[in-house]
């Protein structure tokens, strides 16, 4: 959603193109992309420079098998590779979270996943190399940075020759990456070998992923593991959203064993379906970052619900916390269940029944039931009463006072009903949901692009010999002004109070989090055209009216814009860097031998 080149400054935000004219059950492949240079190569200079380890720790932090000790209780037995590092607390935390809760009674195996947040003081290996393939990542999946994901393959069996009846055990992966659904599809490969053939295995795995390309944005990729192969494409930045990321490429098929269509996504339609008539209105408090906590009879179920409302406003990146799978040993559980104040923004995912108790102070609560029976249609339609919500054996619905600030769209509802009788394939009921989620937030979103957009200065305005120019204010106000001629009905068809939902998404997290990421692409911008400006500038025309001493002065400025651009990757033309670079080697010659010598060293950091 960055301004992509000087000619559009001061204009419009070109709308959205018209989806209606596509089949939403069909799933196209991503179409090509043509990413900016230096992307989507096979041979990037920073992956000469790896060393061992260091492609893992691109992908993983570390893999963790957590059992149960009749004394000790839940308990890490193994982390592997062996060098990595765990703070107590984060292993306290992966203990807990990587068990369901002994209620759930989940026999047999069990995936899902949970979040908790990174210890303090921890640096972060290969920051440099991480940012550098994490700039084209699109923003729902731009690795964490104060928190940890824990994806889990959890196995319950009866056991009798153990005291306790039963053989539990987790196998977890703990990642900064959100691929959920690819790391369960590498759980589903890894856990029954482990299970079978324990640790000479996991070492065998820690060792095929050291293998593995770095995880970069835009490019196919082939990933052997433990005998088989596994084929996905991370989607960037510049792909057309709401297109599939199928994988398609003139290779052989022969030797890959799985191919993955998605990373990330998980399956709207049967996540939402115990909720079904309630989208809109769950969308609007995800929008807002209101306080929501997810009831669900198992941490499977709880972990794809609060995923799933995390990724219905996409591509709007959800900036507040969430927790697929929370438990009351938590580290913020007080934190988060404290009656002192008003309940954070923060999305919790739960399965024990003394939440049920603990969160009935929270103004939204969502109840999950079992999700298997997704090929009937929900029948409960009435938003519920909290003070009806008084154990987790509640009926499934949403509890809450809020009213939805938009009309219900029935068509949507009328469309999935239809599908669900006509037996339509899931894929495709989560097709039509996505996309629906899809043109509501950007036809939510387009009003603001096309404000802020507004507030860049004039192309004409920036001087090469001066500091770029500032960006106008953002004023609430005039904003508001806006949506009257150019509000969200020109793209959408529901009616409602637009204004106070504008107004509530002003104050949220989401808000602030989106005109920060905005205002640093359009003060990149800024400085991009004005490194363009001065490399037209006849700069040894320039030096002849000034001093040696203002001379040097300059070469040292341009010096570091130019370092600046590289460091921060600046969206300047082709050919705008080199062409400085010779600027300023050309005024540096002009200068007497000594000077030249001082200056031709490098800059200390």
């Amino acid at each position: 959603m960055a301004l992509q080149g000087p000619e559009e400054l001061g204009e419009q935000l070109e709308e959205p193109e018209d989806l209606d004219d596509q089949d939403a059950s069909s799933i196209s492949p991503a179409e090509e992309i043509t990413l900016p240079s230096g992307l989507g190569g096979d041979d990037e200079p920073e992956e000469a420079l790896l060393l061992p380890w260091d492609r893992f720790s691109a992908w993983l932090h570390c893999i963790c098998v957590v059992g149960f000790d009749l004394e000790l209780g839940q308990a890490v037995e193994v982390i592997y590779p062996h060098h990595s590092k765990l703070s107590e607390k984060e292993k306290t935390s992966i203990c807990y979270l990587s068990f369901p809760d002994s209620n759930s009674g989940c026999l047999g195996d069990t995936q899902f996943c949970f979040r908790f947040r990174q210890g303090s003081n921890r640096k972060q290996s290969l920051s440099c190399f991480l940012e550098n393939t994490d700039r084209d990542a699109p923003p729902c999946l731009k690795r964490e940075l104060g928190h940890y994901y824990g994806y889990v393959y959890f196995r319950q069996v009866r056991d009798k020759s153990l005291k306790r009846g039963y053989f539990q055990k987790s196998l977890v992966l703990v990642s900064k990456l959100p691929y959920v659904t690819f790391f369960h599809s590498l759980l589903k490969i890894m856990a029954p070998e482990y299970f079978e053939k324990q640790e000479p295995c996991l070492e065998a795995a820690c060792n095929d992923i050291d293998r593995w390309p770095t995880p970069h944005p835009g490019r196919i990729l082939t990933l052997p593991i433990m005998g088989m192969v596994i084929k996905i494409r991370i989607p960037t930045c510049y792909d057309k959203p709401g297109t599939s990321q199928l994988v398609q490429s003139a290779q052989s098929v022969s030797q890959v064993s799985i191919v993955l269509p998605t990373i990330h996504e998980v399956d709207l339609f049967r996540c939402f379906h115990p909720v079904f008539f309630h989208i809109q209105m769950l969308w609007e408090l995800v929008l807002l970052g209101e306080a929501l906590v997810v009831m669900a009879p198992s941490p499977a179920e709880s972990s794809d619900t609060v995923l799933a409302l995390v990724s219905c406003i996409s591509p709007l990146r959800y900036c507040s916390d969430f927790r697929p799978y929370f438990t009351i040993h938590d580290s913020e559980f007080k934190e988060y269940t404290t009656r002192t104040q008003a309940p954070p923004s923060v999305i919790l995912g739960v399965t024990n029944p003394f939440f049920a108790k603990t969160l009935q102070h929270w103004p939204h609560i969502i109840r999950i039931g079992d999700m298997k029976q997704a090929g009937e249609m929900a029948k409960q339609m009435k938003v519920k009463k909290l003070k009806n919500l008084k154990t987790l054996d509640s009926k499934p619905g949403v509890y809450t006072a809020c009213k939805p600030y938009l009309n219900k769209d029935e068509e949507i509802i009328k469309q999935l009903q239809k599908g669900v009788q006509q037996k339509r394939p899931s894929a495709a009921q989560n097709a039509i949901l996505r996309r629906y989620f899809l043109e509501l937030t950007q036809s939510f979103i387009i009003p603001l692009e096309r404000y802020v957009a507004s507030l860049m200065p004039l192309q004409k305005s920036i001087c090469p010999w001066k500091s770029p120019p500032q960006l106008h204010p953002f004023i609430q106000q005039d904003f508001m002004k806006t949506l009257e001629k150019a509000g969200p009905q020109l793209t959408s068809r529901l009616k409602g109070d637009w204004i106070g939902l504008y107004r509530n998404f002003l104050k949220s997290p989401n808000f602030d989090g989106w005109f920060r990421t905005r205002r640093r692409e359009m003060i990149h911008k800024l400085e991009a055209l004005h490194l363009e400006a001065l490399c037209e500038e006849d700069l040894q025309q320039r030096v002849q009216k000034h001093s040696e001493v203002e001379t040097v002065d300059l070469v040292l400025k341009l010096k570091d814009k130019l370092s600046q651009a590289e460091k921060e990757h600046l969206p300047v033309r082709p050919g705008t860097l080199a062409k400085l670079q010779e600027h300023i080697e050309a005024v540096i010659l002009s200068l007497p031998e000594d000077l030249q010598g001082i200056l031709h060293k490098p800059s200390t950091p």
